[in-house]
């Protein structure tokens, strides 16, 4: 009986001050607008991610500014510091019209076009072997991946013993074979080929490895429904296999770009520029310019315009990547 009376009490409304009849139905809670929970986020996002962005800003973003403004000033050298003077392009003028600017950038050029070219035909050749193998594909792959661990500054150390004139195992396999014991690295074309070799060498195993990540991806039905139409081997490979490819190569050739055309280590410890200024990069004649001849200003030059450069190239591949792709789409 009480629980009745309980009952109906608690569901009897209640009257208000002006007579209105109070509902028992609970109030809704205004519901925030979507717009400011994905704001809240937004600014939650930036707080967690700005550490990081401190520290890049550090690291990136403030020597790229300094360069820029170091590259327009006078600058001088005094004992309190730098002394900054006023805006002028007089050390792009100078570098421009300078011969040995354009030898180093012939160089670094064809350096970065001879060595990615032959990294991207043997890595995916190295790939396409490494997919066929079974159990023995893990410790190939940690063979491969030796040179690539190795540092760039010792493993140039390395060859150069092996490229030395005169007790080097190169020069002496050279003797035995031809009759001759040539002085490698002391002339400029085999110096030039040496320094692709060693390259290759290196940096081979990590094409090899990229590529070998975009054929695990490529699903196998693709290579049934072109063995059910008949497709060749190699029509496979120029059909299914390497449009498939296209994007991950994409990504290797624009890594191995950057890395090939900011060279510094290998021709510095093998030939150091030489002979004369037959191997010098645009990243050693930068060198010379800022630290040997104290040219801040020049040497910030340098490395603005090679800057610009890279970045050109890597634009340009892009576009013509993006247009192959949907040109390759369309078909």
């Amino acid at each position: 009986m009480r629980s009745v009376l309980h009952t109906k009490t608690a569901q009897t409304p209640s009257r208000g001050e002006g007579g209105g009849v109070r509902t028992g139905a609970p109030r809704k809670s205004p519901s925030a607008p979507p717009g400011s929970t994905a704001r809240r986020r937004a600014r939650t996002g930036w707080l967690f991610a700005s550490p990081a962005l401190l520290v890049i800003a550090a690291v990136t973003v403030f020597p790229v500014v300094f360069s820029l403004v170091l590259s327009f000033c006078e600058v001088r050298l005094e004992y309190g510091g730098l002394r900054f003077g006023s805006p002028t392009l007089a050390h792009y003028e100078a570098l421009l019209t300078h011969p040995e600017w354009y030898r180093a950038l012939a160089f670094t050029l064809g350096f970065t076009i001879v060595s990615v070219s032959v990294e991207l035909v043997l890595g995916t050749l190295t790939a396409l072997v490494l997919e066929r193998l079974g159990a023995a594909r893990g410790w190939i792959l940690a063979l491969l991946l030796l040179p690539w661990a190795l540092i760039n500054v010792i493993a140039a150390q390395l060859w150069s013993y092996l490229f030395n004139g005169t007790y080097g195992a190169v020069s002496w396999m050279c003797e035995q074979l031809f009759g001759t014991q040539p002085d490698i690295l002391g002339q400029p074309v085999p110096a030039m080929a040496a320094m692709v070799a060693v390259d290759v060498w290196k940096t081979t195993p990590f094409v090899a490895i990229v590529v070998l990540a975009g054929l695990m991806l490529i699903p196998g039905d693709v290579y049934e429904a072109a063995e059910i139409d008949g497709a060749s081997a190699w029509t496979t490979f120029w059909k299914v296999t390497l449009p498939q490819l296209r994007p991950i190569i994409a990504i290797a050739v624009l890594f191995r770009i950057l890395q090939a055309f900011g060279i510094f280590d290998l021709p510095f410890v093998l030939t150091q520029g030489g002979p004369g200024t037959a191997t010098q990069s645009v990243a050693i004649l930068g060198y010379r310019i800022l630290f040997q001849n104290l040219d801040f200003a020049g040497g910030a030059a340098v490395a603005v315009t090679t800057a610009v450069i890279v970045l050109g190239c890597c634009l340009l591949f892009l576009r013509v990547f993006r247009a192959q792709v949907d040109e390759g789409g369309r078909a």
